[in-house]
């Protein structure tokens, strides 16, 4: 062991995934708590592979109106980590929009809170950040899990039928013939009522099934977010900030590799994925514009092709330098929500998705992560998700695409259900 201060310890570990399974099992004790996973993935830039932050000094909790100049002011009254979430949203704030849907599960439009304790676990070494770092570490050895995973059956239901998705996709598509918009984001959720459930259980389930380098696993008191997110929305590295957002998918084909490899490249080829990806890598670059130096705002990768689990993903990447003095609430109020999940432009297809999707978005197409002390930080895009209230027993993903003028509206509705595979998958061999 080698002591960096009376409150920042370093231990060596023998077995990577042994101590985070012991990591994640002591953290369920706590109310308030976030865990991050990269799952190994390398996808650049790379920072730390696991991050559990647990309890709570202080915290915010805010709703839509006045929420990002709240936490910028919270931000202002000390420098520490801070994690938590941006949720969808927050839109209502950021573009004078009104929702009108029921948000069952009830996260937050905003929380942040500044960890007791900040564990990063990496291949060979865990660090601890807390007032008593060997005790911390003692009791995440010695913990032991005797409970059993909580059970109870339900049923899974899609909030809309096949039909009814094909008519609003169809009805979409004369609003992108009218000139309303390019691209809109249209999801749809899939629920559970009186679902019991142990969330760190499923967690580990999913991260079985489908690891992905933005993973999560976060609670605030009863509310859950279970996420194996492949995305990451804004990561800001002293003066330089990234974006990488996904447009495009195709399936795997694990036990077949031509299959595999035809499917990648059927995916990097694709005139409409490919059209689907530039139009969101175009609305990231006038986000970024908006915060970033003039002529700093850049795209390193156009169609970069990255393979997961479950599906291949088109994922492009933008970068720009900033302007000096930018605030937290500026960079975040220029660029969210991600066009990733709203299409463009952005405000016309936000009041679009409030129209025709069925049920309010709430943390889902948010963003869950942390702010370091510095000022850096780094959140993902909350898809390929769990969220459950653990009071009302209420369970909830959604999944989407991006419709454009050309999709075929029973292709998209087959896309939704493949990246909705993997979480359904979960929780019928729960």
């Amino acid at each position: 062991m080698k002591n960096k201060s009376s409150t920042n310890c370093t231990f060596r570990v023998s077995d990577f995934e042994a101590t985070k399974d012991k990591v994640l099992n002591w953290a369920k004790q706590f109310s308030t708590f976030c865990f991050l996973d990269n799952h190994q993935y390398q996808i650049e830039p790379h920072s730390v592979e696991c991050l559990l932050a647990a309890g709570q000094k202080r915290m915010i909790s805010s709703i839509a109106g006045s929420a990002l100049h709240e936490l910028e002011q919270f931000l202002d009254e000390r420098k520490s980590w801070l994690f938590g979430h941006l949720s969808y949203d927050l839109k209502n704030e950021i573009e004078n929009i009104s929702s009108r849907h029921v948000d069952q599960v009830g996260f937050p439009d905003l929380f942040f809170f500044e960890p007791e304790i900040l564990i990063r676990l990496s291949a060979d070494e865990v660090c601890i950040e807390a007032d008593d770092a060997l005790a911390v570490f003692e009791k995440i050895e010695n913990y032991v899990n005797n409970s059993l995973p909580v059970t109870g059956s339900f049923q899974v239901k899609n909030r809309i039928s096949k039909s009814q998705y094909v008519d609003y996709v169809r009805q979409l598509q004369k609003h992108i013939a009218r000139g309303d918009c390019y691209e809109v984001n249209y999801c749809q959720e899939f629920f559970a009522e009186g679902a019991i459930i142990d969330p760190l259980h499923v967690y580990k389930r999913l991260s079985e099934t489908s690891p992905n380098p933005f993973s999560a696993l976060y609670r605030v008191h009863d509310k859950w977010l279970i996420c194996a997110s492949p995305e990451r929305f804004l990561k800001r590295n002293g003066s330089s900030v990234i974006s990488q957002p996904i447009k495009g998918t195709s399936r795997r084909a694990i036990d077949n590799v031509f299959t595999d490899e035809l499917n990648k490249q059927t995916l990097y080829n694709s005139r409409k994925d490919r059209s689907e990806n530039v139009m969101v890598v175009d609305l990231v670059r006038n986000d970024l514009a908006k915060v970033c130096r003039e002529g700093t705002v850049k795209v390193d990768e156009l169609f970069g092709i990255y393979s997961f689990p479950q599906v291949h993903q088109m994922i492009s990447t933008v970068s720009g330098e900033l302007k000096p003095y930018i605030r937290f609430e500026e960079i975040i109020r220029a660029a969210f929500p991600m066009g990733s999940m709203t299409g463009a432009p952005k405000r016309r297809v936000m009041e679009l998705i409030e129209q025709y999707e069925q049920t309010k978005r709430g943390i889902f197409s948010g963003a869950v992560g942390y702010i370091t002390p510095d000022g850096d930080f780094d959140f993902n895009v909350v898809i390929r998700s769990i969220m459950y209230n653990e009071t009302s027993k209420y369970l909830s993903f959604q999944a989407g695409s991006g419709i454009t003028f050309y999709s075929e509206a029973e292709q998209e509705w087959e896309e939704c259900l493949l990246k909705a595979e993997a979480i359904k998958r979960v929780l019928e061999n729960y």
